[in-house]
């Protein structure tokens, strides 16, 4: 299970998207997230399905390794889907004493299920393709525009780019806890539930120590170097446009205008 937890990874390559601007990335990110929930129609999800497999393409990431990430959310995407295949009234499919699942729901819980699935996918992507000193570099960019309003947007982008880093470090750490406590003999399976509850203290508690151990080095190596925000200081590499960029934002462009399209103005697809 601590394996199947990708999320804020970055999967090394050469592809096309790897090579892009982040700004571009979160821009599509952004677009992609707002489109699919335009409307419940075949056709949009179809078009959105059908953009993701293109990006995943692109980006040279095996679905395997892409997939993997649902494992993760998998409590949360299976809560969601039975909510609404149970609780949402309309015509009874199935009608057994208090159980009841209605056609209704069952139709909302395919397009909810669909929906969650290509959000965790396609924002799992963004990370995969992007180095978190490049995300920080496309944040602070693209949210420049706060900072005339007195917004630290260095400081946001820099504290959002370090708990992503954090993640696979942490779940690292989780990982190492666990043999550890297992070859001490502890039972994390076995048991009640008070019992297991009782058996994640001593995994618990020194992930929360390494957590703060790490925050304190970082801290310290970040004040050695003289790190005061970002006001002064230059970029190694600053971001600039090309024109494989323009493109990216011109194919962005007209994926919008048919999703558009497709949720309000066309007359199969509402």
């Amino acid at each position: 299970m601590i394996k199947d937890i990708t999320i804020g990874q970055y999967y090394r390559s050469d592809s096309i998207l790897h090579r892009l601007d982040p700004r571009v990335k979160l821009v599509g990110t952004l677009i992609f997230v707002i489109t699919l929930f335009f409307s419940k129609s075949p056709l949009t999800y179809a078009a959105s399905l059908l953009f993701l497999a293109l990006m995943i393409g692109l980006s040279t990431v095996p679905l395997s390794f892409i997939v993997r990430g649902l494992k993760a959310v998998g409590v949360i995407l299976l809560f969601s889907v039975v909510i609404n295949i149970f609780f949402i009234p309309g015509e009874a499919i199935v009608h057994f004493g208090v159980i009841r699942i209605t056609k209704e729901g069952v139709i909302t819980a395919v397009y909810l299920g669909t929906r969650l699935v290509m959000l965790v996918l396609g924002t799992s992507l963004m990370t995969f393709t992007t180095t978190p000193n490049e995300l920080t570099d496309g944040l602070e960019k693209s949210l420049g525009f706060l900072k005339l309003i007195k917004i630290p947007v260095h400081e946001i982008a820099m504290m959002m780019s370090i708990a992503l880093r954090f993640i696979p470090i942490l779940t690292e750490e989780l990982d190492k806890i666990m043999k550890a406590q297992t070859a001490r003999g502890v039972d994390f399976k076995n048991g009640s539930f008070l019992h297991r509850m009782k058996s994640m203290v001593p995994i618990v508690v020194p992930l929360f120590v390494a957590a703060v151990r790490r925050a304190n080095d970082l801290a310290l190596a970040m004040e050695s170097r003289c790190y005061h925000g970002g006001d002064g200081r230059t970029k190694m590499k600053p971001l600039k446009y090309c024109r494989r960029d323009l493109l990216a934002y011109l194919f962005l462009a007209l994926f919008l205008a048919l999703m558009i399209y497709l949720g309000f103005f066309c007359p199969v697809g509402r």
